[in-house]
């Protein structure tokens, strides 16, 4: 069964170009850390989904975020994700959410964020607003504006064999301008047809010769996608640092110790009086030795 993959194929007599990602551990992992109600799940799969195929449309070295921001019950859904395929991802919300919320149930006014960060270069930030019935709606205008790139994504979420799955297709036209609309338009049509049993199963060769066998497609060696987390005892003894040291002696006296813990993998690191003694310690040793 195809899992946690990213396959990049190109239509070579028609000048578009596609992307299939499969991913079920990588969002099961993601669920695990954090109980959320099933309509949020959903839209963290179809966020997961849309950075994924995002990352792979862009050649770059580094990160890009996905946010979205809204004034509705959930105000924020953010997925993080880098040019390894190394994904992240949280949500926050208040108050009850209605087993048959949509995206704008939850959002209510809001809009999209999308963050490029490379390694070299300079950082570019993406802002649409939340036009469109669904997300890969509201992704595809981001597209059509920003990029001038015909652009569609199929993105599914659901269960298979009793577990939670997400997957997703995009198809895009070459930036070199000699594709035609007549050959999108008929690669929609085909790729219409995907069923979600199709996505959350099948190996990406036999998925893509299902939808078009009658085509000349290159299919590009898989990338794998794996969640993983940036945190790290050594981060969270940072943050520490950058409190007011009067904080964070008020915080030891009423607590005893601090603990900090990771909303995107459920790590919690714990730090005692002699732990924080020590951080100030080797803080000032690292001082000196500026001076």
């Amino acid at each position: 069964m195809a899992n946690n993959v990213l396959n990049r194929y190109l239509f070579e007599d028609l000048s578009v170009r596609g992307e299939l990602v499969q991913l079920s551990d990588v969002y099961q992992q993601m669920l695990s850390n954090k109980e959320y109600p099933a309509p949020i799940e959903h839209l963290l799969g179809e966020m997961l989904v849309a950075t994924t195929l995002l990352t792979a449309t862009i050649k770059f070295e580094g990160s890009i975020t996905m946010q979205l921001q809204g004034d509705g019950p959930v105000s924020l859904v953010v997925i993080n994700g880098s040019n390894e395929q190394q994904v992240r991802g949280i949500a926050r919300w208040e108050g009850e959410i209605a087993n048959d919320a949509n995206l704008h149930d939850l959002l209510g006014k809001g809009h999209l964020v999308i963050t490029i960060e490379p390694k070299q270069g300079e950082r570019y930030q993406g802002v649409v607003g939340l036009e469109g019935d669904n997300l890969a709606q509201i992704i595809e205008g981001y597209f059509e504006r920003s990029e001038q790139l015909h652009t569609r994504l199929w993105i599914r979420v659901g269960q298979h064999d009793g577990k939670p799955h997400a997957a997703g297709m995009l198809l895009q036209v070459m930036p070199d301008g000699t594709g035609s609309d007549n050959d999108f338009d008929h690669l929609e049509k085909l790729t219409e047809t995907v069923k979600n049993d199709e996505l959350f199963s099948l190996e990406a060769n036999e998925l893509l010769y299902r939808l078009y066998n009658q085509e000349k497609v290159q299919v590009f060696e898989p990338q794998a996608v794996e969640f993983k987390c940036g945190c790290s005892r050594e981060r969270s003894a940072s943050a520490i640092l950058t409190l007011d040291k009067k904080e964070v002696e008020d915080i030891l006296s009423t607590e005893g110790s601090i603990s900090l813990h990771c909303d995107y993998c459920g790590s919690s690191y714990l730090f005692d009086p002699s732990d924080v003694t020590e951080l100030y310690a080797n803080a000032s040793k690292g001082d000196d030795t500026l001076h």
